[in-house]
């Protein structure tokens, strides 16, 4: 398994954030699965196609279980693009898990199997969530064919209402999605995180913005953050930091005419204005540290822009 796929799953492997996960999703936020009655299900399964035998692998299952007794096998499957054809992969997983049934001997009763496709993308998934359609089913057979419907849950498009249910960690990647997606400028909400270094995994793999790699990289941290206010607040002070260090050596390589000063001063406007423009750092913040008034820090970038 890559490393991708290792820091995608960490987070939504805790009993109570995958519980919390079922519970808002499924549920409308009711407490209906309690993380100490999950068990922890082998993800991978054999299968035979020709001579070869190959394996295919969920992200995550685990078992609801209650007085000794398997009620249901919960999946989750994450997706950061739309698949048309997710509905064959979802009857492969739980095909391979009601046969791994069959086969089990001493079995006091069988159980259903859920899957919960958790997809991260911006635009809505618009492709198929059933198996009949997705399948070329001639006309007189089709009374015969059964469907087989897919449960995907666009997590950027839940609503604040929906979000507001999640009680753990979930929550925070369910907002972040939420509020990329509409665009409007990321707020960051105060509320305390318990994993700060599994959500920062799942942020860096999800999104592929390193910012979230580096922080969680830093060694030279006196505090960890408690929450998004506090990620945001660092990868800032990172990104000035950055930004003057690398504005200091544009400003000396140019030479500029001003002077060797001079020319280190602008080439670190330069970069923060850059950290700007890429939605990397706030106005207010960048114009603090070039030392500038807002309306005057604006000024420059448009001056930048031309």
């Amino acid at each position: 398994m890559g490393q991708k796929d290792i820091a995608e799953k960490i987070l939504e492997d805790y009993p109570e954030v995958f519980a919390d996960i079922v519970n808002v999703l499924l549920y409308d936020g009711e407490t209906v699965v309690k993380p100490e009655e999950l068990n922890t299900a082998t993800p991978v399964s054999m299968y035979k196609a020709g001579k070869k035998l190959h394996e295919q692998e969920r992200d995550i299952a685990k078992y609801w279980v209650q007085d000794g007794e398997c009620l249901v096998l919960y999946g989750l499957e994450n997706q950061t693009k739309k698949e048309a054809e997710m509905p064959l992969r979802v009857i492969g997983y739980d095909g391979a898990s009601y046969r791994a049934q069959l086969l089990r001997e001493n079995d006091n009763g069988k159980y259903p199997v859920i899957t919960l496709v958790l997809y991260f993308g911006k635009d809505r998934w618009d492709t198929t969530g059933s198996l009949e359609d997705i399948l070329k089913i001639p006309q007189v057979c089709r009374k015969y064919v059964e469907d087989y419907r897919i449960w995907v849950f666009p997590i950027a498009w839940l609503s604040e209402e929906e979000i507001s249910r999640f009680q753990s960690d979930f929550r925070v990647i369910a907002d972040f999605f939420r509020q990329k997606r509409i665009g409007e400028g990321y707020k960051p909400p105060k509320y305390e995180i318990e994993h700060v270094d599994e959500v920062l995994k799942m942020l860096a793999v999800i999104t592929e913005d390193e910012r979230f790699g580096e922080l969680l990289n830093s060694q030279d941290q006196e505090k960890r953050p408690e929450n998004m206010c506090e990620i945001y607040d660092m990868i800032e002070n990172k990104g000035i930091e950055k930004g003057i260090k690398k504005g200091r050596e544009e400003g000396i390589k140019e030479g500029r005419e001003e002077g060797r000063e001079e020319g280190i001063v602008l080439g670190g406007v330069r970069m923060l204005c850059s950290l700007v423009q890429n939605n990397m750092l706030t106005t207010d913040r960048a114009a603090e540290a070039a030392g500038l008034s807002v309306s005057a820090f604006q000024k420059r970038m448009k001056e930048y822009s031309q």
